[in-house]
This record gives structure tokens, sequence and C-alpha cells, in this order.
């Protein structure tokens, strides 16, 4: 069990409000955007960027830090909020998104955006990618950690599986997968797109220790990651059972805004509940 008291989780989840409403506001901004799955996502990349992971806004290529790869790159309105709230760049920046210019591009770009690791947004790749970095670093000896967050969609993808097979032949214990499962994709619910249960069940098959969680709890979270950082000689997965568009009312399990920035109205009453909730 995690260590954390109380005081530090209630700043944690703080800070995912923080994260939310920024969600919000530069979705809105822009005027387009992934609002379901990067409010769904939010209390994982809050916890592993403010709790867990071993990195440095000053310095970004320091060869000490843990790794983070958002395969699910269309929820990077999460990750560039979670980036300013760490301090890689000014949270005014936020509001630039998919702008002409902004280095902070609709899917994360790593030669653009300070903090992002691996360019991500054609679904399925970026488990391959965790995958060699993860088996970089064992061959370099390091100590570093990967953690790769993927939507339940991305289940569809065989390049997963592929990765999958790979992560446990290379016994990639330094990989630490975690599914955003909050039931919804771009075309409808997973299960009737294509079914992807037992999730834990096929993954476990596949030589996966599993860890399945609320993923909006904080300490269910930081609980999960330690566990994992027990595991030697196999790579572990997460399962995070999520609402696509936490926090937001009228966005909560909705599929209209898996891709739909809000409207004036949608933008006030969404911002409210976000404060209301502070």
């Amino acid at each position: 069990m995690s260590t954390y008291d109380e005081d530090f989780i209630a700043s944690l989840e703080a800070r995912a409000r923080r994260v939310r409403r920024h969600i919000i506001d530069s979705i809105y901004s822009a005027g387009s955007g992934h609002p379901g799955g990067s409010l769904s996502a939010a209390d994982i990349i809050t916890a592993l960027y403010t709790a867990v992971m071993k990195h440095d806004p000053e310095n970004c290529c320091w060869d000490k830090r843990d790794w983070f790869v958002l395969s699910k790159g269309h929820a990077a309105p999460a990750l560039y909020a979670t980036l300013a709230e760490c301090g890689y760049f000014d949270v005014e920046e936020l509001k630039t998104l998919r702008k002409l210019e902004s280095r902070l591009q609709g899917h994360p770009d790593m030669l653009k955006c300070p903090g992002v690791e691996v360019s991500t947004g054609s679904l399925g790749q970026g488990l391959s990618m965790a995958c060699g970095i993860a088996l970089a670093m064992n061959l370099d000896r390091q100590q570093n950690k990967v953690y790769c967050l993927m939507g339940d969609g991305e289940m569809n993808s065989g390049q997963i599986w592929e990765a999958g097979m790979f992560a446990t032949h290379y016994k990639l214990g330094n990989l630490i997968g975690i599914i955003d499962r909050n039931g919804l994709q771009i075309d409808g619910a997973t299960e009737q797109i294509m079914g992807i249960e037992p999730l834990a069940f096929r993954w476990k098959s596949f030589g996966w220790h599993i860890i399945e969680i609320n993923g909006h709890s904080m300490r269910q979270i930081l609980d999960a990651v330690e566990r994992s950082k027990e595991i030697s000689g196999k790579p572990t997965m997460i399962i995070a059972h999520t609402i696509k568009g936490k926090g937001v009312s009228f966005m909560e399990g909705s599929l209209k805004y898996h891709g739909k920035s809000p409207n004036d109205a949608e933008y006030q009453l969404a911002i409210s509940e976000l404060e209301e909730g502070a």
C-alpha cells in the first residue's frame, strides 16, 4: 500500500482538477480537440508526473529520467496541461493548442514540445515504441521505468498484441502499460465495435502481470504503480477503469465529446462545474 498521506492525495486531486480546467480551456480556445479521452486520463497522467516519475523540467534529456509514452495521442491536451503544471512551459501557452506555429500540436510532437518523449497519434504504435525504449534501457543497464498509456479502443490494433508478445519475450520488467478503460471509442462502445473482454485474461495469457484499478482514485493509481515496481522479469499492465469525460457532467459517458469542442454555453457550464469541485 502507498504511504502517501491524505493531504498529499488531496493535493494530487486538486492538481488533477486544474488539469481538467486546462483541458477544457485549451480545447475551447482551439475550437477543436478531444475532451472525452483527455478528461478520463487526467488523474492517471497527473499522478505519474507529480508523484511517480523521475523527471526534470529544467533538463528534459536527463538520463536518469523515467519515460512516458502517450500512445493515445489524441489525449494530448491532458499531457500538455500536466507538463505546464509541472513547469515545462507557461500555463498560458496551453491556449495556443492546435494553432499555427504552436508547439502544442493536436497530437504530441517530440520535436516541438518540451517534455514530450515520443511523437504519437497513429493508434496502436505507442506500446511498440515503449518496448524499444525499455529494451534499450535494459541493454544499457539503466534503472529507468517506461510508462505507456493506451486507450481501450487501441486494443483493436494488431500491433498492440505484437508488442505485448515482444515485451514478455524480452522480459521487460521496466515497462508498465496502462489502459484507459473508459469503454468508448470514436465509433461507439468498445464491446460493440470489437469486443476486447476478457481484457485482463487476454493480457495475462500474453505473460503480463495484471493490476485492475479505479483510474480516478489517486491512491489506487499510486498503489498499482508501487506494486508494479516489485515485479521483475515481466511487464505490468494496469487496467484503469475510467469514465469518458470525467469531471464534466454532460460529457461523462458521452460519445458526443470524443472529439468535439464545447460551445460557449457548454464551456461556461464545464468550467463552473470544475471550479465547484475545487
